[in-house]
């Protein structure tokens, strides 16, 4: 069963999608693979310490995205195959660069410094 002990929210996002996000960087780490169940959504919520709601529209939203099935009166499982894994790699690494492109944009850093850094940063 994925394991959602290492989940920590945030007062930015909504908590559905920080759900979804987890799931998703689970599956990019090889640590949910297809077939994984995921908790029940009563189960979850009690571990989180969320509200039922909040996890049944983190569950609809990845079934919508096609990463979870559920089966019903089975439970929900994650779903990936080659497509859904490249296409969460491309969405999950996208969103990072582009936060850190906004947040150095932010503090007015040029192109080159940005490329100096990660060069420098890169082999530590």
């Amino acid at each position: 069963m994925l394991d959602f002990s290492y989940l920590k929210l945030n007062n930015k996002d909504p908590v559905y999608i920080q759900l979804s996000q987890y799931v998703k960087r689970q599956i990019l780490l090889k640590n949910a693979t297809n077939g994984d169940e995921l908790p029940s959504r009563r189960e979850l919520a009690l571990q989180l310490n969320i509200n039922p709601n909040t996890v049944q529209k983190a569950y609809k939203l990845m079934e919508e995205q096609g990463f979870v099935i559920t089966k019903s009166n089975q439970g929900s499982y994650i779903y990936t195959d080659e497509y859904i894994y490249s296409k969460i790699k491309t969405e999950l690494t996208h969103d990072m660069v582009a936060e850190f492109i906004k947040s150095a944009k932010e503090i007015n850093m040029s192109f080159k410094q940005v490329i100096d850094l990660i060069s420098q940063l890169w082999d530590e």
